[in-house]
Parts: structure tokens; sequence; C-alpha cells
């Protein structure tokens, strides 16, 4: 099974969380751009391809690890370009996940695949973004990446005074998940 398939199926088994109906009308779109872009995967595709990310959960400690991204400047999940490496999304999240937290080690993903979608432009295109979660274990300790300017653990009620809506959406819904 190709990443793209992998794709495919993740988004038709998905169901999101209940009675979103902006989830679903994004799930749609995402299928409907696979369907009718071979390339919307893949960087290469201009009219937007679909990522995978991450959101490093300490649950424990009650708090996430979030990224200061380099080139956007914005406090964020870890995540980005799935690579021709990645068998599944699932599996581009995780990598995602220990490439920019430096956590190399222990991180797993919270089960039942993806917890949110979202969309949004950034400067190579659109964004079609399928977030899951991954658990950090006990005591895991981040290193700053070359595609990070900061790295910094912050408890779930900080989020919303360094991270853009998006991000606080995504911690909102992993914290029902766990």
């Amino acid at each position: 099974m190709s990443l793209r398939d992998d794709a495919e199926r993740v988004l038709k088994e998905w169901s999101g969380p209940s009675g979103d109906a902006e989830q679903e009308a994004l799930r749609l779109a995402y299928l409907d751009h696979l369907q009718s872009r071979p390339d919307g995967m893949w960087k290469a595709c201009r009219d937007g391809h679909v990522t995978a990310s991450a959101l490093v959960v300490d649950p424990a400690g009650g708090r996430v690890l979030l990224t200061l991204h380099r080139k956007l400047g914005m406090w964020l999940q870890m995540g980005g370009h799935c690579e021709p490496e990645d068998a599944t999304l699932a599996e581009a999240a995780l990598r995602e996940a220990r490439e920019e937290s430096g956590i190399a080690a222990g991180l797993t993903l919270l089960p039942g695949g993806p917890v949110r979608l979202d969309r949004h432009h950034t400067p190579c295109a659109w964004h079609l973004d399928v977030q899951y979660a991954a658990l950090a274990p006990a005591g895991a300790e981040g290193a700053i990446s070359d595609e990070s300017l900061d790295l910094r653990w912050f408890g779930y009620d900080e989020v919303a005074s360094v991270a853009d809506a998006s991000v606080v959406r995504l911690v909102e819904r992993v914290r029902a998940l766990l």
C-alpha cells in the first residue's frame, strides 16, 4: 500500500469529533484533493498537499511541547511534509515529532488515529494537515532542531497565550481524548 493509499484509507475511515461539521467538510475536501491530484501528497503540488503533524504531550505533567518554527515565527506542534520513505500518515507524523522534538525514543501515537484536521496556507502552498497526538515518555527532554528557533514545554492553559487558534483547538481536542 502506498502512502497515498494509506492517506485515503485514513481519511475514509476517520470519523472525527462527533457532530463537527467543519471537520467533516475538511475530511471530504482532503479526499477530493487526493482523488483529483495524483501529486497531492507531495510538496511539489502547488495546489496544496497533505501534511502530517503530531502534538507532543506529557499527560502526567499536563503540558505540550511546541516548536517556534524558524520560517513562520510561530509556536506550533511538530509536523510537516510527507517523505517518500513514509509508509503511512501515522509514521510521517511520528517521524516529524521525533525530528523536530529531539525526543529520539519513546514517543508513541495516541491510539485511534488522527485527532483533528487543519487546512492552513504556508509560503509553499496550502497544507492539508492530518494531526495526531504523540505521547512523550516520562522525563522526556527535547532538543532544538534545524527547523526551530526554540522548543519549549507549555502547560495546557498556557498555550492560548503563545499559539494561534489552530494549535489551541488541537490541544483542546487532545485533552478531551486523554
